[in-house]
């Protein structure tokens, strides 16, 4: 079974779990929503005005 050599100090522990931190900080991309004008993330049905490639998809109030 294989074992460390050596302790994993404590900086290159927290640096390794770090980038997991800032992965989840990246601003994701928006677009417009061409209906009303929201913005919304691509290739998802907009949830202001229901509406997914010009068709109405869910029935908003």
């Amino acid at each position: 079974m294989a074992v460390p050599k050596r302790r994993t100090s404590s900086w290159r522990r927290d640096q390794r779990r770090a980038q997991n931190f800032f992965a989840k900080l990246k601003v994701r991309a928006l677009a417009e929503c061409p209906n009303c004008g929201e913005m919304i993330m691509p290739h998802r049905v907009c949830p202001y005005c229901g509406y997914y490639k010009g068709k109405q998809v869910l029935n908003k109030i």
